[in-house]
């Protein structure tokens, strides 16, 4: 059975126009979407990830020298994941003598999960 269709011939936008309107707008502004992500690629390694979940299921604050032997890495490598999980404001720290005692702040988590559900 044939059918009639009218084809039209393509024709080239003119440069920066749209060839159509957006469907959905963020709902995020810049700066929480900044915030976000910086809390997301800080999470985005399984070594830091682990140490969220060590430091999240232990009550208070864990000695640094507690979390080395948890870890197939050297102290220093994991105080550099520890310092990247601390820019980002997710984990912080007290220092009391030769030691540092880490412990999740759970409102850059709380603003994650928000943000995700």
């Amino acid at each position: 059975m044939p059918s009639d269709l009218e084809l039209t011939p393509k024709t080239k936008r003119a440069a920066g126009e749209r060839c159509c309107e957006p469907v959905v707008y963020p709902d995020v502004d810049r700066a929480h979407a900044l915030r976000i992500a910086d809390v997301a690629k800080a999470i985005g390694d399984p070594i830091r990830l682990q140490l969220i979940d060590v430091l999240r299921n232990h009550a208070g604050e864990v000695c640094v020298c507690e979390l080395v032997p948890l870890f197939d890495v050297s102290q220093p490598t994991l105080s550099h994941h520890l310092g990247k999980l601390r820019d980002a404001g997710i984990v912080d720290s007290e220092r009391r003598g030769l030691w540092a005692y880490y412990y999740v702040r759970t409102d850059a988590l709380k603003e994650l999960s928000q943000w995700l559900s």
